[in-house]
C-alpha cells in the first residue's frame, strides 16, 4: 500500500466546535496507531479531502509522524477553490498553517463552489488514486458524511479491487481516552 486516503466525520458531526476540544488528541492518537504499522510496511502518501474535522486531524497526526518517517508525504485535495473563504478567522489560520506544512495541496475544481458535482469529482479522484482508505466511521453514531466514502470503498471491493477499508470507531477512540486517563 502506497497511498492511503484518510477521511471521516466533520467536526460539527462530532459536536466539536473548537480545536481545543478534549477529544481531538485521542482521535489523533487513534490515527497514529493505525498509520505506524502502515508506514513500517511502506506507506508513502496520506491523502486528505481537507475538511475541518477528522480529515485535518489525520493530517496533523501524519505531520507529527514525519519526524520519525520522513518518507511520508501528505496531500490535501479539496473539491473547489477558496474552500475556506467563508470560515471564521481562527479556522482559516489553522487550515492555512496546515497547507504550509503539507507536501502537496490543490483543488480538483479551480472554481469556487458551484455544486455537489465538485465534491463528487474530488471523492472519485481520491478513491481512484488511493490504495486503501482509513475511515472514521461508526454505525452506531449514525451515517453522516463518511457514509459516501464508505460506499465508494465498498463499490471498489465489489468490483474486485483489493481496496482495504480500515476503520476507526468511536469505541476505539474511547478506549484510547480511557487508557490515557488511567495512566494519569
Amino acid at each position: 500500500m502506497v497511498n492511503l486516503l484518510a477521511t471521516g466525520y466533520r467536526a460539527h458531526e462530532l459536536n466539536i466546535f473548537s480545536q481545543k476540544h478534549e477529544a481531538i488528541p485521542f482521535i489523533k492518537a487513534a490515527v497514529t496507531s493505525r498509520l505506524v504499522p502502515l508506514l513500517d510496511d511502506g506507506l508513502e502518501w496520506l491523502l486528505s479531502p481537507g475538511a475541518i474535522g477528522f480529515d485535518l486531524w489525520a493530517v496533523e497526526a501524519a505531520l507529527e509522524l514525519k519526524r520519525d518517517y520522513p518518507q511520508l508525504k501528505i496531500s490535501i485535495l479539496t473539491a473547489y477553490a477558496n474552500v475556506d473563504e467563508k470560515w471564521k478567522e481562527d479556522r482559516k489560520l489553522y487550515y492555512e498553517g496546515l497547507l504550509r506544512q503539507v507536501d502537496h495541496h490543490a483543488s480538483v475544481s479551480k472554481q469556487p463552489y458551484e455544486g455537489v458535482w465538485q465534491l463528487t469529482a474530488r471523492d472519485s479522484l481520491l478513491v481512484r488514486k488511493s490504495d486503501a482508505m482509513l475511515l472514521f466511521y461508526d454505525e452506531e453514531m449514525g451515517e453522516g458524511s463518511p457514509r459516501y466514502f464508505k460506499e465508494r470503498a465498498l463499490r471498489r471491493q465489489q468490483d474486485g479491487d483489493d481496496y482495504p477499508l480500515l476503520t476507526i470507531s468511536a469505541e476505539s477512540i474511547q478506549s484510547i481516552a480511557d487508557e490515557a486517563r488511567l495512566a494519569d
